[in-house]
């Protein structure tokens, strides 16, 4: 169930209060009037089954509160109520499997920036990944795909596309094609500064490397790997499962790939580099094609629920 505080100017209130009655999962209705004071207006509260929630948002956005008034969305972790409980049943479809739209356009905006934290993350994760190249440690590349913040804005771009949201498309892709090249910079200056400190060899580098010779080697299995990682991603966003995100991150060699494509371009094998960079194209392309698959399925999927439940 979610939880819905509504500011409202008081000449909307009865279409508020109008719209929540009407939709099908809603309940435990309150209304105070001129409670509000910044902005003034009345307060409505609700409680509202999550397979129904996006519809319902929707209407209020109509409305126009989001520019008059206010909308907060809670998620409620435990409710004792029959009459909630009768809401969940009367709901179309499971509330595991909704999509609140404006939910993932808020998580993915704030994602999906181009802050000094995004940037701190992505590089920190590739000179990691840079350290376990050089030391065929697997360990460490499992550690720097776990840090690695990239899901997010490649997340964004997905949902920029399906939403037709140019600007959180543009934002998302902004901090993908900045934050990589960046991140890899950097870590060939660290590559350079530790070969010259004696840390980093060239002999170490190209020695066998057993445990990371994927890395810079895609096959058709790589394209494979970040497809359904894309798939993965994007359904542990939308039903709120944040714990299957760490699985994904470490399914996709982008941060290592970036990383050896970096400490192999500072020792001048440009082979190495080549392979590498193709790497992180293809992990970068199968998780957007396949995240806005998944996303435009999702919304299919709902449009078919909500018209079986109309004509229900």
């Amino acid at each position: 169930m979610l939880h819905l505080r509504i500011i409202t100017p008081a000449d909307r209130t009865a279409q508020v209060t109008a719209l929540l009655e009407e939709t099908v999962g809603a309940t435990h209705l309150v209304v105070l009037d001129g409670a509000a004071r910044d902005p003034a207006g009345d307060v409505v509260t609700c409680d509202v089954a999550r397979e129904a929630g996006d519809e319902l948002l929707a209407g209020l956005r109509k409305l126009g509160l989001a520019e008059h008034g206010s909308i907060a969305v809670e998620n409620i972790d435990l409710s004792l109520s029959a009459r909630a409980e009768t809401a969940e049943a009367e709901a179309p479809g499971e509330g595991v499997d909704a999509v609140l739209w404006e939910s993932l356009t808020e998580a993915t905006h704030e994602e999906s920036r181009l802050t000094l934290t995004y940037l701190t993350f992505l590089t920190v994760a590739t000179m990691l990944a840079a350290c376990g190249v050089q030391t065929d440690s697997a360990i460490l590349i499992v550690g720097a795909m776990v840090v690695g913040p990239e899901f997010g804005p490649l997340a964004g771009v997905c949902t920029g596309i399906v939403r037709r949201a140019p600007r959180l498309l543009w934002r998302s892709l902004t901090a993908v094609l900045v934050g990589f090249p960046l991140a890899m910079l950097l870590t060939g200056g660290f590559a350079v500064l530790m070969d010259t400190l004696g840390l980093f060899t060239h002999a170490d580098f190209v020695k066998p490397h057993p445990m990371t010779d994927f890395i810079w080697k895609p096959d058709p299995m790589s394209f494979v790997v970040a497809l359904l990682a894309g798939v993965a991603g994007i359904v542990s966003l939308t039903s709120a499962k944040s714990g299957a995100l760490v699985g994904v991150a470490i399914s996709v060699t982008t941060v290592p790939a970036a990383a050896n494509a970096a400490v192999a371009l500072s020792y001048g094998n440009l082979g190495e580099t080549g392979g590498s960079f193709l790497q992180l194209l293809v992990n970068l392309a199968g998780i957007v094609l396949a995240g806005t698959l998944t996303l435009l399925g999702q919304k299919l999927f709902w449009s078919c629920q909500r018209r079986r439940a109309t004509t229900a």
